[in-house]
């Protein structure tokens, strides 16, 4: 028997950091992508976004690797937002990245909290400025560069 507790702030984008995702209808995609992690042994603490991107907190089960979460659930709310495309006519891909940290289930409710008012603080702090300060509290490098592209 194997205990782990694998706890992921994931954070991605819509391509370009199109504006796609409506406050009226973002319910479907976050009911989805509950319903995405619980078939797949793991636990959604929260997920929240704005027009532009989303953030899910997650406690993935020890047999999956971030990387192929991230991969299977873009390309499944793809073809979800796709299919909704009355509700999200603005979407049409999300961009090739993403940034996951990782976190000790005594920064749980911490993070939770962040996610949850994800709307009121980005009223003062866009995106990119976020993404930096969320690697560089995680102590990630990352290339300036990557933040001039429209990816």
């Amino acid at each position: 028997m194997s205990y782990t507790r694998l706890l992921y702030h994931i954070v991605f984008r819509t391509k370009n950091g199109k504006p796609a995702i409506t406050v009226e209808h973002e319910k479907i995609l976050y009911t989805y992508i509950w319903k995405f992690i619980q078939e797949r042994n793991s636990v959604l603490y929260r997920v929240n976004g704005m027009p532009d991107h989303i953030h899910i907190f997650t406690a993935l089960h020890s047999d999956i690797a971030v990387a192929d979460f991230v991969r299977e659930l873009k390309n499944a709310t793809h073809l979800l937002l796709e299919k909704h495309h009355a509700e999200f006519p603005q979407f049409y891909a999300w961009s090739k990245g993403y940034c996951a940290i990782s976190y000790s289930d005594k920064e749980r409710e911490k993070i939770v909290n962040y996610i949850k008012n994800k709307k009121e603080h980005h009223q003062y702090t866009s995106f990119l400025e976020e993404t930096k300060y969320l690697l560089n509290e995680a102590g990630i490098e990352y290339d300036e560069r990557y933040f001039d592209r429209n990816i």
